[in-house]
């Protein structure tokens, strides 16, 4: 005859599943701003002029997952900073290898590209809207139809960082329709863009025909990037350098992002105490070591990173420092 378990060990079970999920951290991903040269031309003919529409996909995508909380998600100034260090061009945004390179340089595990497939009207040949950038009424100085139908299509890639492969993917479709408007009609808060982009998270241009296909797009697209998570892995990167210099209050590192390193991260600071050799070869086999404190990166580019010192003193040029947290 079986005993019952014991409830006491039920529990002890239960907690600590609790416990090891708690302690499992959120994947981290970077999201580039969506390529829309497909529909360039149905842009400008929209807006008047080139409106950079992947931007403002991109950054819903991101609203979306933030406030989902499956992923953690990069911050866009460290991700535009590494852009502009790597002179990267917008007709590499969804390049998976040219994105994985990105994603290293991150830290990240994986990274997301996408492109926009269809961005307007049913009928191509139908006018939408005339010049400007400073619309805050009716229609843009376009003609009215008498039914406008915007449809908007996305498509995103979760790409592995270190072999380019596509994870998972997700897509979204979206669509709304009106009578006696254009395609920007219906957002009467709306008063048009500055800079080349448009705000496509401001309940006015939500609330304009197209706004209310890309939010449709972006919501079941978001809901498909999350459902992609379990095909996502979480990277395991172990980094060793030395400290090259030492102030009374910050250690610089011999390595930075290069390397894997990513704002944020803690390092272990050791100092080797004795070198074993092999007496057959002379090689190093291993180094006996002590721990002597611990240092939390602040700032870093490729080649480098500065850190604040958390814990210990007495840290020395040459002094070992390992990754301690991912």
């Amino acid at each position: 005859m079986r005993k019952a378990v014991p409830i006491y060990l039920l529990l002890l079970v239960f907690v600590l599943g609790i416990n090891a999920n708690a302690t499992q951290r959120k994947k981290r991903v970077a999201i580039m701003d969506f390529d829309y040269a497909t529909v360039h031309s149905a842009v400008a003919s929209m807006f008047g002029s080139d409106v950079d529409v992947g931007k403002g996909i991109a950054d819903l995508l991101v609203k979306n997952l933030v406030k989902d909380g499956t992923y953690s998600v990069i911050e866009r100034k460290s991700l535009d900073k590494i852009l502009a260090e790597q002179n990267f061009s917008t007709s590499d945004r969804a390049n998976p290898a040219s994105a994985a390179k990105i994603g290293k340089l991150l830290g990240v595990d994986a990274i997301i590209v996408g492109s926009i497939t269809q961005f307007g009207g049913e009928n191509k040949n139908t006018k939408v809207g005339g010049g400007g950038g400073g619309w805050g009424g009716f229609g843009l100085g376009g003609v009215g139809h008498s039914k406008s139908k915007a449809i908007v299509n996305v498509d995103a890639r979760i790409v592995n960082i270190d072999t380019g492969e596509i994870e998972a993917v997700a897509e979204g479709h979206g669509e709304s329709s009106r009578s006696s408007t254009s395609l920007l009609g219906g957002g009467g808060n709306w008063h048009g863009w500055g800079g080349g982009n448009v705000d496509f998270g401001s309940s006015g241009f939500q609330e304009t025909i197209i706004g209310e296909a890309v939010k449709q797009a972006v919501d079941q697209m978001s809901a498909e990037v999350v459902q992609g998570n379990a095909k996502v892995g979480v990277r395991t990167i172990q980094v060793e350098g030395l400290v090259a210099f030492v102030q009374p209050d910050k250690v610089v590192l011999n390595v930075g992002g290069k390397a894997g390193l990513k704002v944020g991260d803690q390092l272990k600071i050791e100092r080797v105490s004795q070198e074993i050799k092999d007496p057959a070869t002379g090689k190093v086999i291993r180094r006996m070591s002590s721990q002597i404190g611990m240092v939390q990166v602040t700032d870093l580019d490729d080649q480098s990173a500065e850190a604040k010192i958390v814990t210990g003193n007495g840290f020395k040029v040459g002094d070992v420092a390992r990754t301690a947290t991912q």
